[in-house]
């Protein structure tokens, strides 16, 4: 399995974190509909004390083969994504990529 780790960085505001969250489950819903996706979570990091810094998020997303997320990142819903959310993000995106040891196979 290829495995993908993509931390987030969202400017602060109520209407940064709404848009940003409206467009992830929005691609999130399409994503998992794909035939070479096997888990796509997105997960965001706790409440922080100071309002002025970035909300943290990760996506973890699992797909059958490195193909499979290249295909990903062509779809319709990838690419309405990437744009809606581009003027949102504090720094750019940071993906990382592995491959599964445990479990593989996946069920």
């Amino acid at each position: 399995m290829h495995v993908v780790v993509v931390t987030l960085k969202v400017k602060p505001g109520e209407a940064n974190l709404t848009r940003f969250e409206a467009a992830i489950r929005k691609n999130h819903e399409a994503t998992r509909e794909e035939p070479g996706n096997v888990r796509f979570d997105v997960l965001k990091a706790p409440v922080q004390e100071d309002p002025d810094m970035p909300a943290e998020y990760l996506l973890y997303e699992v797909y059958h083969s490195k193909e499979d997320f290249t295909a990903h990142q062509q779809t319709t819903h990838y690419l309405t994504f990437r744009d809606a959310v581009a003027d949102l993000m504090a720094e750019p995106r940071v993906g990382k990529h592995f491959r599964s040891l445990a479990p593989e196979p996946w069920s």
